[in-house]
């Protein structure tokens, strides 16, 4: 009798470590149901009947699926994470624990294909602003192959003539937040805590570094940088460094624009005009628009599109409604 039990406790133990193993090992054996094609929902996850799910898709423990909910093939839901309101999600999408996309209010929330949505980040919400009224639409467009990183929150646009956008191949760090009527482009890093009041514009190839705030309606021009802590509450224009507690122009982004593929003599020539706009000479008794006119009409630099697309970047903020651009300081090259 005592050799029968000592052979029982063993077996009893071995069949709990089992159990917990295959519970815990269940994220693992839903992302190898892809390969036959072959759904699996967890008998804990709660699904509405009209949602539709695509092929492959594997869905965790607690996860919710709402009515209206479209899943594309091949995604993955970890344990926990909610999908709710009018929502489509792309092929091989993956949300991390805890990540929330949708919500149940008129308009959509569209993910693109190859996101991943980290853990306990908020996307496709109801936004912060006063203005909204309750029941008008609100949209919320992702393109493909974005990492949006744990506790970022990115809501939908405030009106339903509007719409919040973020592109294709961007980096969004943790803890950031997108707000309503937000367009944000193609191949950004934003990274920790960067926070983006409505309506900011930013265009492609932005590097932000951490703990940034960016004034509502400002746009921040393709190939910048901005420094950490800044706090920016005009626009940046293109190829352009800024930095401070109230941002100023601290130059072009030569590291930047170096590792983006531009050539020397792209370089060469921002760099030409950017002292003759932003450092000019102690003889130099001309305003910032005529310095501006004077590199317009230079022959050299008038042919290099580089250039012309920065020039016009900075005349753009000067139109109407557009908050001019960041502070820069009076070089003197003497």
């Amino acid at each position: 009798m005592n050799s029968l039990l000592k052979l029982r406790k063993p077996l009893s133990s071995s069949l709990c470590t089992l159990s917990l193993h295959r519970f815990y090992s269940t994220p693992n054996y839903v992302f190898e149901e892809k390969k036959e094609a072959t759904s699996f929902i967890h008998p804990t996850a709660v699904v509405h009947p009209n949602a539709v799910i695509g092929q492959g898709v594997g869905i965790g423990p607690f996860c919710t699926i709402g009515s209206s909910a479209k899943i594309g093939n091949g995604c993955q839901l970890h344990p926990s994470s909610h999908i709710f309101g009018n929502t489509e999600l792309g092929n091989h999408c993956i949300l991390m624990t805890g990540a929330v996309v949708g919500d149940d209010l008129p308009g959509n929330t569209v993910i693109g294909c190859n996101n991943i949505i980290g853990h306990h980040a908020v996307v496709g919400i109801k936004c912060q602003d006063m203005k909204y009224k309750l029941g008008d639409e609100c949209f919320l467009e992702v393109g493909d192959n974005n990492e949006i990183r744990e506790f970022t929150s990115i809501h939908r646009s405030s009106k339903s003539s509007d719409r919040t956008v973020v592109g294709d191949n961007n980096l969004i760090m943790g803890s950031c937040h997108v707000a309503h009527d937000c367009k944000i482009g193609n191949n950004n890093i934003v990274a920790n805590n960067t926070l983006l009041a409505g309506h900011v514009m930013v265009e492609d190839y932005v590097h932000t570094a951490g703990a940034i705030v960016v004034h509502q309606f400002c746009r921040i021009g393709s190939f910048s940088f901005i420094g950490g802590g800044s706090v920016v509450s005009q626009d940046v224009p293109k190829y352009m460094m800024v930095s401070g507690e109230r941002a100023e122009l601290r130059g072009l982004n030569l590291e930047g624009l170096r590792r983006r593929g531009f050539q020397v003599r792209e370089i060469k020539s921002l760099r030409t005009a950017y002292r003759k706009i932003f450092m000019s000479s102690g003889t130099n008794s001309m305003g910032f628009d005529e310095r501006l006119c004077e590199v317009e009409h230079d022959e050299d630099l008038g042919s290099v599109p580089a250039v012309c697309s920065m020039l016009q970047s900075i005349r753009d903020s000067f139109t109407e409604n557009r908050r001019g651009i960041c502070k820069f300081r009076q070089w003197s090259t003497s």
